[in-house]
């Protein structure tokens, strides 16, 4: 796995490419990225991507589609309302019908 910068640049380099109306996992960037175990790092670039431009951080969930980090946003409901303004239905801080708004960056990316 690549270390430190160089391994966020590819999380956003990733993050960048989610479609509007699409989110994804940290584990699944994680696992594309050839990091299984990785998910928690892939996290901690998420956290600090408000330091990077063009970054839709808010499309990055958990792997069962809640907003787990909604409390690094501007406010506590930046996540959903920017996720709700895509078309997104989100009930109890989760992406309602997760499998169908899912995009595994495993199938619609290339290395």
């Amino acid at each position: 796995m690549k270390k430190g910068n160089e391994f966020f640049n590819d999380v956003y380099d990733v993050v960048r490419q989610i479609p509007e109306g699409r989110a994804t996992s940290y584990g699944a960037i994680a696992a594309y990225l050839g990091a299984k175990r990785g998910a928690r790092m892939v996290g901690w670039a998420m956290g600090n991507s408000g330091y990077h431009p063009n970054i839709p951080a808010h499309r990055v969930v958990n792997s069962q589609g809640e907003l787990t980090a909604r409390e690094l946003f501007e406010t506590p409901t930046t996540m959903q309302e920017r996720l709700e303004s895509e078309g997104l239905v989100i009930k109890n801080n989760k992406i309602q019908n997760w499998k169908h708004h899912f995009w595994d960056p495993e199938k619609e990316l290339q290395l």
